[in-house]
């Protein structure tokens, strides 16, 4: 399952230093507005301790990890909606992405411009979702022209399906406000605005909080952070707080002193590991695992997959042939250290067509695929 994420904000907001940090790669981070000049895109290998710990036990030939694939998208600014800047670019890219994540300056310097002269998170955020907002009300406005007619005069199903959604939509965005906050809208047609509008606001959004080095230690007196995280509250949204520079400085560590590192910090985990965990939370994902003396494995589903539905991510054959899925909680082997213990103990199981996947299952499919 290929996850995508965008990395937005305003020009000089530390998203290309988080970037380099979380790919370990060294796209340009300058001191000036479009310095990204396309967006620069980086798989990121998802830690996972289980998948660690799996490999330990059965010695695979290879371990291989889930992956999350990051967008650097250049510096937003006033009327990027309207072209300025290099505006439609990348909000053409934005679209491509399952989430976005937007990095909200939270820091003061001297040495670093800000594109409006000063601090103020809140006001980055309306910037962003305004221009985020008047580019979907021209997708919007643009879509009710078509189907407004194909409802009232060709009575289509569809187009009538749709436009309560669509004018629900357009009162929101109108005023600058995300379409994910409008409201008159139960879950099925919020679910359906997402799969079949394209819209940008519509997407799941994580606020990155990039705080300076010195306030890391201490979030509660740091009011810029508190600031973005109120507006993640009232929105229903997530926020992380995250010091891009340290993140970048602890990407060029090994793993030995990475992890040392972070303990000076009293941290338990890096900026990353936080990232992805929290992209997985915004997203409604989880990982099953395979494991064997071949392979060990991660692969990441939507809660709520059925165990074929599962089965079909590995190959779309495994789910056309599902017969059976047996399946053990990873628990279980850090409780009993091997599958056969697991088997001794009865807590292997033979899972059918009806089984919902959870968090954590090791599984091997059973299948059959006649010809």
């Amino acid at each position: 399952m290929a996850l995508k994420a965008g990395i937005v904000g305003l020009p000089n907001v530390g998203k290309s230093t988080l970037f380099n940090a979380i790919t370990n790669s060294h796209v340009l981070a300058e001191n000036y507005p479009f310095a990204t000049i396309n967006p620069n895109t980086g798989v990121v290998v998802v830690p996972d301790e289980r998948l660690d710990y799996l490999s330990s036990i059965f010695h695979p030939v290879k371990q291989i990890n889930a992956t999350f694939e990051f967008y650097d998208i250049a510096g937003l600014v006033r009327g990027a909606s309207k072209g300025e800047g290099l505006g439609n670019q990348f909000l053409a890219a934005i679209r491509e992405c399952d989430a976005i994540v937007e990095v909200v300056r939270c820091f003061e310097s001297n040495d670093i411009l800000h594109v409006d002269n000063t601090v103020d998170p809140v006001r980055d955020i309306e910037t962003i979702n305004f221009e985020l907002a008047m580019a979907d009300l021209d997708s919007v406005n643009n879509r009710i022209g078509k189907q407004e007619i194909k409802a009232r005069v060709a009575k289509d199903k569809v187009a009538a399906y749709e436009m309560p959604i669509l004018l629900a939509l357009k009162e929101v965005l109108q005023e600058g406000i995300p379409g994910r906050l409008a409201k008159g809208l139960n879950e099925e047609q919020k679910a359906y605005a997402r799969k079949n509008f394209f819209l940008l606001t519509t997407k799941p959004i994580l606020y990155v909080a990039n705080v300076a080095d010195s306030d890391y230690a201490d979030l509660d007196n740091c009011k810029y952070y508190q600031q973005v995280k109120e507006v993640a509250e009232k929105e229903g949204s997530q926020c992380l707080p995250v010091s891009c520079e340290i993140e970048y400085e602890i990407s060029e560590l090994s793993k030995e002193e990475r992890k040392e590192f972070l303990e000076t910090l009293g941290q338990e985990q890096s900026g990353l590991e936080k990232l992805t965990k929290a992209a997985y939370k915004l997203l409604n994902l989880s990982s099953f695992f395979t494991a064997g003396s071949d392979e060990c494995r991660a692969w990441t589903f939507k809660n709520g997959m059925t165990a074929p539905q599962c089965a079909g991510i590995i190959h779309t054959d495994f789910e056309k042939g599902f017969i059976k899925a047996e399946v053990y909680d990873f628990e279980d082997i850090k409780k009993y250290g091997s599958e056969a213990a697991i088997k001794e103990a009865g807590k292997l199981r033979s899972e059918g067509k009806e089984y919902l996947m959870k968090d954590g299952d090791v599984v091997f499919f059973k299948f059959n695929v006649t010809k």
